[in-house]
């Protein structure tokens, strides 16, 4: 019999998201928008578990949508212990001064399960057009 939480929360990964809007790299004119966005994953569960891959869903304001598929974050892939985190910094280009990014992580945990750390939807926006 496996041993379990009280609450059950083997596969627990919690992310969180910061963005910038990098104005320096940006040009409104041709329609470019830089972002940066700052991603900590913690895994809260109660076992260790690899980030294998990632799957984002980017849109811009005008509904352009594209979806980036790829191993690992940064060249990395992150192995975490339960209360372990990792941050890092990447980035992404839009047509628009506004966007939206959503996705999933894909995980392995130490037993073989394999689970999705969803990411929440988070705005991309050039505050210079919140006026």
């Amino acid at each position: 019999m496996e041993k379990q939480d009280m609450d059950g929360e083997r596969y627990n990964i919690q992310v969180s998201v910061e963005t910038q809007f990098i104005e320096k790299e940006s040009d409104p004119d041709q329609a470019r928008y830089v972002f940066a966005y700052t991603v900590t994953i913690v895994n809260q569960g109660s076992i260790p578990a690899k980030l294998l891959t990632r799957h984002w869903i980017i849109s811009d304001a005008e509904g352009r949508t594209q979806e980036v598929r790829g191993e690992g974050v940064v060249g990395e892939q992150p192995y975490l212990q339960p209360g372990e985190g990792f941050r890092y910094t990447s980035g992404t280009i839009l047509d628009t001064p506004l966007g939206v990014m959503h996705g999933s992580y894909q995980m392995l945990a130490d037993d073989g399960e394999r689970f999705d750390a969803e990411v929440s939807p988070f705005r991309l926006v050039d505050p210079r057009v919140l006026h």
